[in-house]
């Protein structure tokens, strides 16, 4: 059994390790927030878009079996070779099948979360093949020997310091230069040479079109299509619920992707692969790793309408001040607390407490996911099969005892009410008591209640 994740113990080493760190993070993914949301109010048709796309990836889920065999034979008219994983471990056997029969010992990858999910880059690199991640916040990540913290910007929690000092480190530039065009330059000088020498490319896709049997990848560096076109060999990683019926169900997301993700009108490149070209191979594999599991969950299965745009992340008031690494798991946010329970639902136990339930990742999901009802439908889950502390449990129940009594609401509020100005200091003083409180002050207790306020004025009123 894995061990569960420590959630505040992860998101306090990046909260206490300075000041520059949490505010910079802050601040970075709420200008995204923004954005969002002045790009939206530019298209007087956003929220028909939002729920137009809601309704086709509801209409695909609920189809999906027919658009699946649909995608494969049309992917297969154009030449392209269909595999089959059903979890994790059979997509990276074929992908290294593949790999291995082609005798190659060095790969170059774009960013895929799929990939990330199956751990594939371990995995590839244990069998002697060398990896190369081509997207620079993905290249930072795999030098800082870390996991991506965003979905779409997976080195956001680091500053250019950071990232300065890291490049002096791995690949010899100046420590003191922070110039971001700098050292995106001499990432490219660096990693550009590997690009051409690679002996296989490997994508993801952000749409697969069951219509025509192609898929779609999305980047703002252009670094998909040199890893698709310089290699012999092209491996692209699909889920199984990336899927669309059709070519012309893309133009909605396209216009609801980079929007929602970075505030930007469309991606710098959306690139539509088609087939191999000529005395080259393309191969998909086609992945399930748990999605029809979760498929077939009543409260959970529309988390699988996510279009991986990190909209939710970059609201979210708790994942901007804790980073996407707190949540030790390829997915975080709001999206991955109701998402990674379903891989593992003892070691990701803590993640649905990780939330402030305000509701700001539902408000801007491009589809309408529910993504605040299930979080809160997942702290049941955890509750009901006992995978949290037995003193939550408690007193979680004690709580709704209290609340479900309105007599014995009112005599606790009493004693509460006399204790609390002695209570606060006695429990910030004990951490072990109260972490919650270390660094939280209650407001100045009023003399009345509102209820007895209201209820002496009602009377008053003569009501």
């Amino acid at each position: 059994m894995n061990k569960k994740v420590n959630i505040e113990e992860n998101a306090a080493k990046f909260i206490y390790q300075d000041d520059i760190h949490v505010t910079e993070h802050d601040k970075n993914l709420w200008n995204a927030r923004m954005k969002r949301d002045r790009v939206a109010a530019e298209i007087p048709e956003w929220e028909e878009l939002r729920n137009l796309a809601s309704q086709i990836k509801e209409h695909t889920l609920t189809h999906l079996d027919q658009y699946i065999e649909l995608f494969v034979e049309n992917a297969e008219k154009r030449g392209i070779k269909v595999h089959f994983a059903k979890d994790a471990a059979e997509h990276n056997a074929i992908a290294y099948e593949i790999l291995n029969a082609h005798e190659v010992k060095s790969i170059i990858k774009s960013k895929s979360m799929l990939q990330e999910e199956c751990g594939m880059t371990p995995f590839l690199e244990e069998k002697g093949i060398s990896v190369l991640e081509t997207d620079l916040g993905e290249r930072i990540q795999q030098l800082s020997d870390q996991p991506p913290s965003h979905i779409v910007m997976p080195a956001i929690h680091q500053t250019t310091e950071d990232i300065a000092q890291l490049f002096a480190k791995t690949i010899g530039t100046d420590p003191t230069d922070t110039d971001p065009n700098s050292l995106t330059e001499a990432m490219r000088n660096n990693a550009r040479p590997k690009f051409l020498t690679a002996d296989a490319g490997m994508t993801g896709a952000n749409f697969a079109i069951a219509e025509t049997g192609s898929f779609v990848v999305c980047t703002n560096e252009g670094n998909a299509d040199l890893t698709a076109s310089l290699p012999p060999l092209h491996i692209a990683s699909i889920g199984i619920e990336k899927i669309l019926p059709k070519t012309e169900d893309l133009g909605v997301f396209i216009r609801l992707l980079s929007r929602s993700a970075l505030g930007t009108p469309a991606t710098q490149y959306t690139s539509h692969f088609t087939g191999p070209r000529e005395g080259s191979e393309m191969h998909i594999i086609l992945t399930d790793n748990g999605r029809s599991h979760r498929l077939a969950m009543d409260d959970f299965w529309t988390s699988l309408k996510c279009i991986r745009c990190g909209a939710c992340m970059n609201t979210c008031p708790v994942y901007r001040r804790s980073s996407g690494l707190a949540y030790g798991a390829t997915y975080s946010g709001p999206i991955g607390i109701i998402i990674d329970p379903t891989f593992d639902e003892n070691k990701y136990s803590e993640l649905p407490f990780h939330s402030s339930l305000c509701g700001s990742c539902t408000e801007v999901c491009p589809v309408h996911i529910n993504i605040a009802e299930q979080i809160s439908l997942w702290r049941k889950v955890m509750m009901k099969n006992k995978k949290v502390d037995l003193s939550r449990r408690m007193a979680f129940k004690s709580a709704g005892i209290m609340l479900g009594n309105p007599k014995l609401f009112r005599t606790i509020e009493k004693v509460a009410y006399n204790a609390i100005h002695i209570l606060p200091e006695s429990i910030t003083e004990n951490k072990s008591l109260d972490p919650w409180a270390i660094h939280r002050k209650l407001p100045d207790v009023k003399k009345e209640t509102f209820r007895d306020w209201y209820i002496k004025n009602r009377k008053n009123n003569g009501k």
